[in-house]
């Protein structure tokens, strides 16, 4: 329980806490003088006579209480800010935990049930639990000043009992976790036992194990029932400390009424305590144990069970060196999409050295695409190795990876946000003059003018799908990956415009390769890739041209195309 109290304390952020706090003030300002305007009401008016100055009291607690509503309002308006927080980071602990073992070959079936459920109970709770907690505190301490303010000897004979029964619950609240903990744990026995004896029910019937399977739905049934039993046990306790702190100091004040009178304590301030425990003392408590003995309960059972989850992940491998530089080494590469398919790459030897400009051609399914994939660390060749930098890229670490290599495929992934945050997704901090020389570098300014400037806000269908290659190109641009793989990223752009941006990348400080869509970006490239589904040629223009018949094919048919076919 303490490691979620901690938790839930470090949570806590200090500007939201402060505006918090200070909203509690007018809120708490019916408390404070309720038990002084109902004296003064009594003493200084009905009682003497002045019925009028009695009524104006009552209609100053009336104010009094409209400006504790405003602060309650203000209140819960800024609930958010300080409960919100917990919640981000509780859902990226989730997240974590499940990439963590994803990626370690583990399973996380409980993942889906912690974020989509479990860190909900917790951002409620804990919200109930800040509401509480607070409201005891600003509540005690507008009932303490106001009593002592009124009758300091008051304080004297109601405090000791309060305080008895506030810390006769903090100590039952181990005892009420651990029971509500094991009351869960039986529940979600049941579930399985009864859910596995349904699911086979017809077998049951058929093999006359009825038996059988009634032991064993009781007997964690028999074990829920005597979980919410002792369960139940800890809330008459919690009953029981309510009435030493709530019910016990009104006795004794009621009890005391006589002797405090004959010691020179009027009418109205006898009532005026009352009132301070009735209405300031008594609500208080109550919220405190419902709210603690309820919500708190949940919040930290369940918020421990988020905590475990992440503390039992399995430890990663130990990471990748950082690369060293961007060349990038293929060799004996093998893949095949399937143990029974036939390999679209087999025992692929490459060299791609920093700064090289490869342009990768040959007909659909020789697999192009694939070693783009290989190229990034997407996927695991099934023989032989890829080196970025000389390290496998799939070893990189998740977060590294971004600053290594950078993919953009032919259906560019456009998001719902600004211009500005597509653009700037892989280099978040990335300056103004930064975003506009990309922009221009690519090619992109008319677009970004027409769709209203970089905080103009986009959502993908509004855009054409060569709209969303342009915004791609240039996150692309931004990226401080010095590898860029374009699989066909300029496919829905016009000549002219694909020729714009793959100049602005070869320009670019880096390695660029270009999975072709048409034959002239090869004629653009420094060196190309021909793959033909049974060999590779890589080389210069003219050495590709001499050894390949298949993209001598290609530049035939695109030399002999008319001019407009070119351009299209």
């Amino acid at each position: 329980m303490r490691r979620e109290l901690r938790f839930g304390a470090s949570a806590l952020r200090r500007r939201p806490l402060l505006v918090l706090l200070g909203w509690s003030v007018p809120e708490a300002l019916p408390v404070a003088v309720s038990g002084l305007a109902v004296a003064r009401a009594v003493d200084g008016g009905f009682l003497v006579g002045e019925p009028l100055t009695g009524v104006g009291w009552l209609l100053a607690l009336l104010v009094a209480a409209a400006v504790g509503s405003l602060g309650s309002r203000q209140v819960y308006r800024r609930l958010g800010d300080l409960v919100e927080p917990l919640r981000d980071d509780l859902v990226r602990r989730v997240v974590s935990d499940a990439l963590h073992r994803g990626v370690t070959g583990g399973r996380d079936d409980g993942a889906l049930a912690r974020l989509t459920r479990q860190v909900e109970v917790v951002r409620d709770t804990y919200a109930g639990m800040v509401v509480v907690l607070r409201g005891f505190l600003v509540s005690m301490v507008a009932a303490v000043a106001g009593l002592l303010a009124l009758a300091p000897v008051i304080v004297l004979l109601i405090m000791p009992p309060f305080l008895v029964g506030v810390a006769a619950f903090a100590a039952t609240l181990g005892l009420s976790v651990n029971r509500y903990r094991a009351s869960v744990r039986a529940e979600e026995r049941v579930a399985a036992a009864t859910g596995a004896v349904l699911a086979g029910l017809r077998d049951v019937v058929a093999s006359g194990a009825e038996d059988h399977a009634a032991e064993l739905a009781g007997n964690p049934i028999a074990e829920q029932a005597a979980a919410e039993r002792a369960l139940a046990k800890v809330a008459a306790l919690r009953t029981l400390c309510f009435a030493v702190g709530g019910w016990l100091p009104l006795v004794i004040l009621l009890g005391a009424a006589g002797r405090l009178s004959g010691a020179g304590l009027s009418a109205g301030e006898i009532i005026g305590g009352l009132m301070y425990v009735l209405f300031g003392m008594q609500p208080a408590l109550s919220a405190l144990i419902g709210g603690v003995g309820g919500s708190g309960l949940r919040f930290v059972v369940t918020l421990g069970r988020i905590l475990d989850a992440g503390a039992t992940s399995p430890p990663l491998r130990a990471g990748a060196p950082p690369p060293s530089g961007h060349e990038v080494r293929l060799s004996g590469v093998t893949f095949a999409y399937g143990p029974q398919s036939e390999p679209v790459l087999r025992g692929l030897g490459l060299t791609i050295p920093e700064g090289d400009h490869l342009v990768v051609v040959g007909p659909s399914g020789v697999g192009k695409s694939t070693l783009a994939a290989l190229l990034c660390g997407l996927v695991r060749p099934d023989e032989g190795s890829v080196l970025v930098g000389g390290v496998d890229p799939v070893e990189l670490p998740a977060a590294g990876r971004a600053g290594v290599r950078v993919l953009i495929p032919q259906e560019a992934y456009v998001f719902t946000g600004t211009v500005r945050s597509n653009l700037v997704y892989l280099r978040p901090f990335a300056k103004r003059r930064k975003i506009a020389d990309a922009v221009r570098a690519v090619g992109a300014a008319e677009l970004i003018e027409r769709l209203g400037g970089l905080d103009a806000v986009v959502s993908p269908g509004s855009l054409s799908a060569g709209e969303r290659q342009l915004l791609a190109l240039v996150r692309a641009y931004l990226s401080p990956a010095r590898l860029v793989v374009l699989d066909e990223a300029t496919c829905h752009l016009d000549h002219a415009a694909e020729r714009r941006a793959e100049e602005a990348f070869a320009a670019r400080e880096g390695t660029l390769v270009v999975i072709a869509h048409r034959i002239s970006s090869a004629l653009r490239g420094r060196r190309v890739l021909v793959l033909d589904g049974a060999s590779a040629v890589i080389g210069d223009h003219e050495a590709v041209v001499a050894g390949s018949a298949l993209y001598r094919d290609l530049l035939g048919r695109w030399e002999a195309a008319p001019q407009a076919d070119k351009a299209a």
